[in-house]
């Protein structure tokens, strides 16, 4: 079923919790887009850090420039490392209760954070053949993901974002839900009833909808938190004690996506 929505915006994340990267097209890949959530800020733990806790990590702004990725932030000096697999120690790090082999990107990434952040930090990068397996009742024999919180993929409507600015007394830009794939043309939530989807000829399950927590609440300017829009999507947007906006997928082939791809829903859940 062909409908009026397209692709509007794509979006990577290369290091999970800092900036985004706006990109005209991206290629699927084994854990989703490639480059997104493929390094990672830790604590001496080896537990991952976020915006949960470190809402400065907004502040990192990152950016890729040849086979360069480039990471900067205020008051200190650009970091430079290779996109290319480094030949760092090997660690065992922690995503949730997932625990993940990584490569360590070495001293001086990890003093630039722990200057950023002020405590003890390392930055470390997920091995190029490193598989995560997905854990999800809907999961599927193959399916793995990046360092991301649970999924490969989170998909977002422009008319979700409106009808839910409209609520506001500010309105909030569509980065600070951290979305991959943003559409347009379609009505106020309608991604809640698709179920399988067709976009750039690959194909993607919707399996769950995106709980939402306080990472919303933050700046992706300035790194301050607030209440917003966190308090009014529970207004509406609430189910069995879970804010909901927005779907994640889980994709079944590669390609690549591009700004102006049609969306075909391949299944769709009628509502009652």
């Amino acid at each position: 079923m062909r409908i009026a929505a397209t692709v509007s915006r794509l979006a990577i994340h290369p290091v999970k919790s800092c900036s985004a990267i706006e990109v005209q097209e991206a290629a699927v890949g084994a854990t989703g887009f490639e480059l997104d959530r493929r390094w990672m800020v830790v604590g001496e733990d080896g537990g991952f850090l976020s915006q949960r806790s470190h809402p400065s990590l907004a502040l990192v702004r990152v950016a890729v420039d040849g086979e360069r990725l480039l990471l900067k932030a205020p008051a200190i000096e650009l970091l430079e490392l290779p996109l290319a697999a480094s030949d760092g120690p090997a660690v065992k790090v922690t995503v949730w209760h997932d625990e993940c082999p990584a490569i360590d990107e070495g001293e001086a990434a990890a003093s630039w954070f722990s200057r950023h952040l002020g405590m003890s930090a390392r930055l470390v990068r997920m091995a190029d053949d490193a598989a995560r397996p997905l854990h999800s009742p809907s999961a599927q024999p193959g399916d793995t993901v990046s360092f991301a919180d649970g999924f490969p993929f989170l998909l977002l409507s422009e008319a979700s974002l409106d009808d839910l600015n409209h609520r506001l007394p500010l309105p909030v830009p569509m980065n600070r839900f951290r979305a991959n794939i943003v559409v347009a043309g379609c009505g106020p939530h309608a991604e809640d009833e698709w179920q399988r989807l067709s976009i750039g000829g690959v194909v993607f399950r919707v399996v769950k909808p995106c709980a939402r927590c306080v990472v919303i609440t933050v700046d992706q300017a300035s790194g301050e938190r607030g209440r917003e829009p966190l308090r009014t999507l529970s207004t509406y947007r609430s189910v069995d004690g879970q804010v909901l906006f927005g779907q994640n997928l889980v994709h079944e082939g590669r390609g690549v996506i591009r700004i102006g791809d049609e969306v075909e829903v391949l299944a769709k859940e009628w509502p009652e």
